[in-house]
């Protein structure tokens, strides 16, 4: 990337945390990225699809950031204890996608709904909700996609004890059996009979 491609970057990023009212923004590595405050998320990604003209959503997510995690190492360093929501958008004409973001406390998981304004929204806040127990206010029908109406927990949650890594760590190693040195005439051949 060329440093007069960096610039534009930094001067789109800018101009796209000034259009939604961003409390920071960053272009590390060709993606942009801008935070906002949870009180302005709606407003925000509004503002991002009419004023900074970025009218195609691509997706929503959460992280659970936290220090404390049911089975496997804890993170090396501290962590502020939250959920970040991300939602990428993105221009149509050369294809530049924004990250939107904001935090929400542990204790308040909830956020209003972006739907209104994109509707691609509703499946994945109803992702979110379902495997991070993130409450999308607002949203026309925040019902279970993957899991039966008896599932218990939240699988993406940090505090989510998966028995697979119960029984193997995460990120565990890899079981790999060595290949045989010679190949056994009774196995069949690969090979291309007409080359």
């Amino acid at each position: 990337m060329t440093n007069s491609r960096l610039e534009s970057i930094e001067d789109f990023a800018a101009s796209v945390a000034e259009a939604v009212g961003a409390t920071s923004h960053s272009s590390d590595l060709g993606t942009v990225k801008v935070k906002v405050e949870r009180e302005r998320w709606v407003e925000a990604v509004t503002a991002a699809r009419d004023i900074a003209l970025l009218p195609l959503f691509s997706w929503l997510s959460a992280v659970d950031w936290t220090n404390d995690v049911a089975v496997g190492d804890p993170p090396a360093e501290e962590v502020e204890e939250r959920y970040e929501v991300m939602c990428a958008v993105s221009n149509v004409t050369d294809g530049q996608i924004v990250v939107l973001s904001t935090d929400l406390p542990k204790d308040d998981a909830s956020i209003d709904s972006v739907v209104g304004v994109y509707p691609g929204a509703n499946w994945h806040e109803r992702e979110a909700a379902e495997m991070f127990e993130i409450d999308f206010i607002g949203h026309p029908n925040l019902i279970k996609l993957y899991l039966t109406s008896d599932f218990v927990g939240h699988p993406l949650k940090k505090s989510y004890a998966l028995i697979s890594r119960e029984v193997k760590p995460w990120p565990g190693t890899v079981d790999v059996e060595d290949m045989p040195e010679s190949a056994s005439s009774d196995a069949p051949s690969f090979e291309n009979p007409d080359a």
